[in-house]
């Protein structure tokens, strides 16, 4: 199993988590809903796997670049 790490793009506040540490997401499922200039941004997975650990929470302010959670998957 290999660990992938999402980052933000943008620079914004982190709305909501979509889904819980350990659920399993298909590629291209939102896993967290961004703000950036008033424009909500979905984040997706970009690989299928299991959610391991979100590294923000709800309300934070992140740097574009900044770690937002890391899956497992299986490539």
């Amino acid at each position: 199993m290999a660990r992938r790490k999402v980052t933000s793009d943008v620079t914004g506040m982190i709305r909501r988590l979509e889904v819980a540490p350990g659920a399993s997401v298909a590629a291209g499922d939102t896993i967290l809903i961004m703000e950036s200039m008033k424009m909500e941004i979905p984040v997706a997975a970009p690989a299928a796997g299991i959610v391991r650990d979100f590294h923000v929470d709800e309300d934070a302010f992140v740097q574009e670049g900044q770690l937002l959670a890391t899956l497992e998957t299986s490539d």
